[in-house]
C-alpha cells in the first residue's frame, strides 16, 4: 500500500478531491446553467439534488476505492466481482474522454489570461479566429497538459495534495475578491436579485431536470476520481465528514461563481437581465466573448488587471480538475501494469493529447470536426464528446450506487463508512445512506440516463 502513496492527512483528502470536482463546470458552466433555469429557482433545486442524490454516490465511491486501495477497475476486482469492473473501465474511458477536450477548454483559459496580460481586449470579439489559431491555441494546451501532467508525476503527496493545497485556498481568494469588486460595478444588484431571489413560477420539469444535472456533473462523479483519491485515503479518516465538506466546497465554489458572475453580466446588459433567461447571454459567450468587453469598459490598466486576474482564476480551476482526470488512468497503468509512475503519466498525457486534436481543430479550422457531426444539439466534435461523456457519467453513477447496494450489499458500505466514524451505526447517517444508495440514487439516476440519451442522441425532449 505504501508503494502506491497516501495523503498525508484527511486535509489534503478533501482539498485534493474538492479540486477534483471544482473546475470550469462551476465557474463557467454553473452560472450559464443558472440563467436558463430561471436564477435563483435552479440555484434551490441545485443544491437540494448535490445533497440528496450526489452525497451518496461521492461516499459509495469514497468508500470501495478505501476498502481495496485499488483504481477503478482494480477495486471491483479486489472486491471480487470481476463480472462489474466494466463500471471502471467505463468510467477510465469517460475521464479520457473528457480530459481530451477539457484541456483544450483550458488552454483557452490559459490563452486567455495570456491576452488579457497584453491588454488584447479585443480577444473577446474574435473568439472564433482565437479558437481556429489551433497553433497558438495548440501551444497552450500543451502548456496546460505539460504543467498537469508534471503534478501528477509527483505522485500523491509529492504532487496532487501540495497542488491542491496552495490553489484551493488561492482559488477561493481570487473569486471572494472578484465578488467583492463586481459588487461595486453599476446594476449589479440587479444581477444579485436574478440570482438569490427564488421565482416558484420559474420552477418547471426542465429546471429539475437542469438542476439534477449540473448537481451530478460538477461533483466529479462516475469517472472513477474519486474511487481513485479514496484508494489513497488512510483508514483512519472519517469518509462521511470528508464526503461532506468536499460538497460543500463544490456548492459553496459554485455558489459564489454566480455571485461573481451575475453581477459582472447585469453590468454589461445594463440591468435588463431578459437575454440571459432567453439563453442569448450563456456557453462559451458568457465568459470568453462577453467579459473581456466588460474588463475593456472599466479602463486600460484597471481592465487588464482585472481581465487577467479572472482568466488566471479560471485557469487554477481547470488545473485541479485536469489533475484528477490525469492521476485515473495513470493509477489505472501503476497498478495493474506495474509501469513507473513518471513513464505512465508520459505515455497516458501523450495519447490523451492526442486523442485530443479533433476537438482542437474542430472549432472552425476543420470543417469536418467543426460541423460533421448531425447529432441533435452538437455538430462540433467537442460537443458530441460532451455529450457522450455525460451518458457515460451517469450510466456510471447509476451502475456504481446499484452494485453497492445489491452487489457489494450495504452491510459492507456500512462496515467501511464505520471506519474512522466511531458513532456511525447508531447515526442517522446511516439510515440516510441505506435509504438514498438503495433507491434514490439508483432510481433517479437511471431516470435521468434515459431522459439525457433521449435529449443528446435522439432529440426527445423529455424535459
Amino acid at each position: 500500500m505504501s508503494s502506491r502513496g497516501l495523503f498525508s492527512n484527511r486535509l489534503g483528502f478533501i482539498l485534493a478531491a474538492a479540486g477534483s470536482a471544482v473546475g470550469l463546470g462551476n465557474i463557467w458552466k454553473f452560472p450559464f446553467e443558472v440563467g436558463l433555469g430561471g436564477g435563483a429557482a435552479f440555484v434551490v433545486m441545485y443544491l437540494i439534488f448535490a445533497f440528496l442524490l450526489c452525497y451518496p454516490v461521492m461516499i459509495t465511491e469514497v468508500a470501495i476505492g478505501r476498502k481495496t486501495q485499488k483504481n477503478p477497475v482494480g477495486a471491483f476486482k479486489a472486491l471480487g466481482y470481476n463480472n462489474w469492473k466494466f463500471i471502471g473501465i467505463l468510467g477510465l474511458i469517460a475521464g479520457v474522454v473528457i480530459l481530451s477536450f477539457y484541456n483544450v477548454v483550458a488552454g483557452w483559459a490559459f490563452g486567455y489570461f495570456v491576452e488579457m496580460v497584453q491588454g488584447n481586449f479585443a480577444v473577446g470579439e474574435n473568439f472564433g479566429s482565437f479558437t481556429s489559431d489551433i497553433f497558438k491555441v495548440g501551444i497552450y494546451s500543451i502548456i496546460f497538459m505539460f504543467f498537469t501532467a508534471f503534478f501528477v508525476s509527483k505522485g500523491v503527496s509529492g504532487g496532487i495534495e501540495k497542488l491542491a493545497k496552495v490553489l484551493m485556498p488561492t482559488l477561493i481568494v481570487m473569486i471572494l475578491a472578484l465578488v467583492a469588486y463586481s459588487f461595486t460595478l453599476p446594476h449589479a444588484m440587479e444581477g444579485v436579485i436574478y440570482y438569490l431571489v427564488p421565482d416558484i413560477s420559474k420552477i418547471e420539469i426542465s429546471t429539475i431536470g437542469g438542476a439534477l444535472r449540473q448537481a451530478f456533473f460538477s461533483l466529479s462523479l462516475g469517472m472513477g476520481a474519486l474511487i481513485t483519491y479514496g484508494s489513497y485515503l488512510s483508514k483512519k479518516d472519517n469518509i462521511i465528514s470528508s464526503a461532506t465538506f468536499i460538497t460543500l466546497a463544490d456548492v459553496g465554489i459554485a455558489f459564489i461563481a454566480g455571485l461573481m458572475m451575475f453581477p459582472f453580466v447585469a453590468f454589461n446588459l445594463g440591468g435588463d437581465m431578459s437575454p440571459v433567461m432567453a439563453g442569448e447571454v450563456g456557453g462559451p459567450g458568457l465568459i470568453f466573448v462577453t467579459l473581456p468587453g466588460v474588463f475593456q469598459t472599466l479602463g486600460s490598466t484597471l481592465g487588464m488587471f482585472i481581465g487577467s486576474f479572472f482568466f488566471l482564476l479560471l485557469s487554477f480551476a481547470a488545473l485541479t480538475s485536469t489533475v484528477s482526470l490525469l492521476e485515473v488512468p495513470v493509477s489505472y497503468m501503476v497498478d495493474e501494469f506495474h509501469i513507473p509512475r513518471l513513464r505512465a503519466v508520459a505515455l497516458v498525457a501523450s495519447f490523451i493529447f492526442l486523442f485530443g486534436i479533433p476537438s482542437l481543430i474542430g472549432n472552425g479550422y476543420s470543417e469536418f470536426f467543426t460541423s460533421g457531426f448531425n447529432i441533435p444539439g452538437s455538430a462540433d466534435f467537442m460537443s458530441f464528446l460532451g455529450k457522450l461523456a455525460d451518458i457515460m457519467l451517469l450510466f456510471g453513477g447509476c451502475c456504481i450506487v446499484s452494485f453497492a447496494a445489491y452487489i457489494w450489499k450495504k452491510e459492507n458500505l456500512h462496515e467501511e463508512l464505520a471506519q474512522g466514524y466511531d458513532g456511525y451505526h447508531a447515526s442517522f447517517v446511516k439510515t440516510f445512506v441505506n435509504f438514498t444508495v438503495s433507491y434514490v440514487s439508483p432510481i433517479l439516476l437511471a431516470l435521468l440516463f434515459v431522459m439525457v440519451l433521449l435529449d443528446n442522441f435522439f432529440g426527445i425532449s423529455v424535459f
